[in-house]
């Protein structure tokens, strides 16, 4: 994955074959995503690159994150439980995630249609980051690892397929990744996974 955020939008994010060709998402979507960038800068995100993908925080909390993929482009929002969503703007990436959490774009010009909407979300999630509001964990969902949630809120196409698993195989990856004491064993075991995963697989499948 790519290490240094201008290479998101000049060659893509690096967890496929498509990096840096002409078929890479990223780039298909570059004038859009530019957009959104220009965007999350101007109400003052700070920018740095997580997950292969552009990823802006504020107050050491992430907010958003941009990613692509063939059909769309997408800016998700951390923490998304929170949200108000007055434009009700906000997707679920896939039929199992609890919480709507994506705005996607299917065409460039989309962008600027939404751009005071979209701004008008990033500030609402950046006051939540000031105060130290995160939400409440439900009851019903499985009790994911803080580095996972992270992840899947930060990769759209992970999300979709994690939810996509039975309860069994999901929890085959949360007791996989509990067995790790440190963070970034943690985080290095997800990279290491999400094949498996979009492969519809649990952690102990070939």
């Amino acid at each position: 994955m790519i290490t240094v955020v201008e290479d998101f939008f000049a060659k893509g994010c690096g967890r496929c074959a498509r990096f840096d060709t002409p078929q890479c998402s990223a780039r298909q979507w570059g004038d859009g995503l530019r957009q959104l960038r220009a965007i999350c800068l101007s109400v003052g995100l700070q920018e740095t690159v997580k997950w292969g993908q552009a990823c802006y925080v504020h107050a050491g909390r992430n907010i958003a994150i941009l990613s692509a993929q063939r059909s769309s482009f997408v800016l998700g929002f951390f923490n998304a439980a929170l949200m108000k969503d007055p434009q009700s703007v906000l997707e679920k990436p896939g039929p199992n995630t609890q919480h709507a959490n994506t705005i996607r774009f299917t065409a460039t010009g989309q962008v600027a249609a939404r751009e005071a909407t979209v701004a008008a979300y990033l500030r609402e999630a950046m006051t939540y980051a000031e105060k130290g509001e995160r939400p409440p964990r439900t009851t019903a969902a499985p009790d994911l690892p803080d580095e996972l949630v992270e992840a899947l809120e930060a990769d759209v196409e992970l999300a979709e397929a994690f939810h996509a698993l039975t309860p069994g195989r999901q929890r085959s990856y949360v007791i996989n990744l509990a067995g790790a004491r440190k963070p970034e064993t943690r985080i290095a075991r997800i990279a290491k996974f999400r094949e498996k995963i979009l492969s519809g697989k649990g952690a102990q499948e070939r």
